[in-house]
């Protein structure tokens, strides 16, 4: 009996250490927060153009499962640190798993209140499965900088 209980308690440590390591992958909103932020700032310290290819290119904007990605009212792709092939492609129409327009209510969120949090589904880059998600957005000029957390 103690035998069993002793490999019961072991596994549900284990257990407890695998969960806690999985949520330690992911980013938090808090996270997902000042990455926006300190991306805000690298755009107006260093202009829209070298602030784009960094995001898309370089790594100081990108933590495990946080990336930075940048959208133009127009829908236009500016930048994206999962996935440069959306760059300069109209996401405006895109749709999440459940036909949410995401990008528009993106940019609805921007225009109405300057800032905001969006809830849709989309492909994590690290474990590569559609997943819900929830990205922080704020308005720079007619841009939208923003960056998601997998819940």
């Amino acid at each position: 009996m103690n035998k069993l209980l002793a490999v019961l308690a072991f596994g549900l440590a284990a257990f407890g250490f695998i969960q806690s390591s999985v949520a330690a992958e992911k980013g938090t909103k808090e996270e997902a927060v000042a990455l926006v932020q300190k991306a805000v700032a690298y755009i107006k310290a260093n202009g829209k153009e070298k602030a784009y290819a960094e995001f898309t290119n370089g790594t100081q904007f990108k933590d495990r499962d946080l990336y930075i990605f940048v959208i133009k009212f127009d829908g236009m792709a500016v930048a994206h640190g999962a996935n440069p092939k959306l760059v300069d492609k109209n996401m405006s129409e895109l749709k999440d798993g459940d036909g949410k327009l995401f990008v528009k209510e993106f940019i609805d969120v921007a225009k109405a209140k300057g800032k905001g949090w969006v809830d849709y589904k989309w492909p994590n880059p690290v474990t590569k499965v559609i997943e819900p998600k929830s990205s922080y957005v704020e308005r720079v000029d007619d841009t939208v900088v923003a960056c998601g957390i997998y819940k």
